[in-house]
């Protein structure tokens, strides 16, 4: 059964940088296809696209985080990486990592999404 699991702090201080990587652990299931997303949900709110990487390596992010944020991929991992610069308190959500085979940017929920992981709790604060 294919699997994304993210992982990374689950404390960050404000203005650093956030790193969190998406493992793909079956290896039936390559990134070298389809489409690679982050999303997040902050305490309280709606569900936000933050980017998506593409089989080919293409990227798509989010107009209003498009200056903070980067995703990258690693082929021989089947690993995705999301970055995201400055941040703030308002930063803080769960983050989730997701697959599917059409692009989706405006998803009403997770189920949109073919596969995602379970997500992970970061916090911004000093």
């Amino acid at each position: 059964q294919v699997q994304l699991q993210e992982s990374g702090p689950g404390l960050v201080k404000p203005s650093q940088t956030l790193s969190l990587t998406c493992t793909v652990s079956s290896g039936a299931i390559r990134i070298g296809s389809g489409y690679w997303s982050w999303l997040r949900q902050p305490p309280g709110k709606g569900l936000e696209w933050m980017g998506a990487i593409t089989g080919s390596g293409a990227t798509y992010t989010n107009p209003t985080l498009r200056s903070r944020t980067s995703i990258f991929r690693d082929t021989a991992t089947n690993q995705f990486t999301l970055q995201l610069t400055s941040v703030t308190p308002e930063d803080t959500a769960v983050y989730y990592c997701a697959s599917s085979q059409q692009y989706i940017n405006r998803p009403p929920s997770l189920a949109s999404y073919d596969r995602t992981g379970q997500g992970i709790q970061v916090t911004v604060s000093s």
